[in-house]
């Protein structure tokens, strides 16, 4: 039998992988059919002449004290057909690993970052396949966003979580939940935050309902916030378009612990912020009575996001449960004291 040493070279060069080493590869995987077989010697070596490509199966012959002392040619008879297909699956499986070592290299330096793909239809109920470019990347139910559709040939951006070679070659994971999509959509759509003039200190999200953003300016006169908003708001409503209507708060960050826990809440208003542990992270907030129910929010959502956004466990009273009377407006610096809990930032 023979190989076709031609087309084994060209194969070899399009991959830029060396012809001895692609003939070692095929060698090793025919010397494991090769003992598979029945009555198959276990001293054995395979043998491919490069100049014809000729296979041939050489065992080593044993004396009756088994020292080896020479070798005879054992290839079964039916060893072309295996031969050959053997050849061919190696091929395919360099093909195979040329073409993740590629994935691999050109998006191991993405990860963490935003792209931009086009749903392909659907093969498969347990993830969507979005075509990035050349390469393929599954978007799995885990970050999916409830609610959300993915039709055949829609476009939409994704994060990408993680690269790596898996049992079936490279593969590629984008979510569509992580909150850094929110920060990498802000980033594309905000040109102070691209010139490091506004960053964004923290997020708090529950995709598809609401996200809350923490942003801090770099320099002074820079308004971070407005910067966020954009003329007309036309910079938030564009990531809020991009993540199908997701409501957005942006506040300003501060290094204030009781002013970053007030800010937090948004767009409650706070009478008082007293952080009762500054250590274990504890914060008592007091709101007048007609705000109590937006700062804790639709079933605990919002004083839920701020306990996450902020890091510190959160509990609220009203005014009037606090005992201090009705205090209407904002305030421009909540009281901070040292000392309760309840809303705790934590998923």
């Amino acid at each position: 039998m023979e190989i076709d040493m031609r087309t084994l070279r060209e194969v070899g060069a399009s991959l830029e992988i060396d012809g001895d080493t692609l003939v070692a590869a095929i060698e090793e995987a025919l010397l494991k059919v090769y003992h598979k077989m029945p009555g198959a010697m276990d001293q054995a070596r395979i043998e491919i002449d490069q100049r014809t490509g000729k296979v041939a199966v050489m065992a080593t012959e044993i004396d009756e004290d088994d020292n080896p002392i020479g070798e005879f040619d054992d290839t079964p008879k039916e060893f072309g057909r295996i031969a050959t297909a053997t050849a061919r699956s190696v091929i395919a499986q360099r093909l195979r690993e040329a073409e993740d070592s590629k994935v691999l290299g050109d998006f191991r330096s993405r990860t963490g970052s935003v792209v931009v793909g086009t749903v392909e239809a659907q093969r498969n109920p347990a993830f969507v396949m979005l075509r990035v470019g050349e390469f393929e990347a599954r978007l799995p139910q885990s970050e999916q966003v409830p609610g959300e559709v993915y039709n055949h040939g829609d476009v939409l951006r994704a994060y990408v979580v993680d690269v790596s070679r898996g049992e079936k070659g490279a593969a590629i994971t984008v979510s569509r939940t992580h909150p850094g999509l929110v920060e990498g959509l802000f980033e594309r759509e905000v040109p102070e935050i691209q010139q490091g003039l506004v960053q964004i200190k923290s997020i708090a999200r529950e995709a598809g309902h609401r996200t809350k953003i923490a942003v801090a300016a770099t320099r002074e006169g820079v308004n971070a916030k407005g910067a966020c908003i954009g003329p007309m708001g036309r910079r938030v409503r564009a990531v809020m378009t991009e993540l199908q209507g997701e409501k957005i708060d942006i506040v300003d960050y501060s290094s204030d612990p009781a002013r970053f826990v007030a800010n937090s809440l948004s767009p409650a208003r706070v009478s008082s912020v007293t952080i009762t542990d500054l250590e274990a992270k504890n914060a008592q907030v007091v709101v007048p009575d007609f705000q109590f129910s937006l700062a804790i929010g639709r079933e605990g959502q919002n004083a839920r996001l701020a306990a996450r956004l902020s890091g510190f466990h959160i509990d609220i009273h009203s005014d009037t449960e606090a005992g201090l009377g009705v205090m209407t407006g904002d305030i421009s610096r909540p009281d901070v004291r040292q000392g309760s809990e309840n809303i705790e930032p934590t998923d």
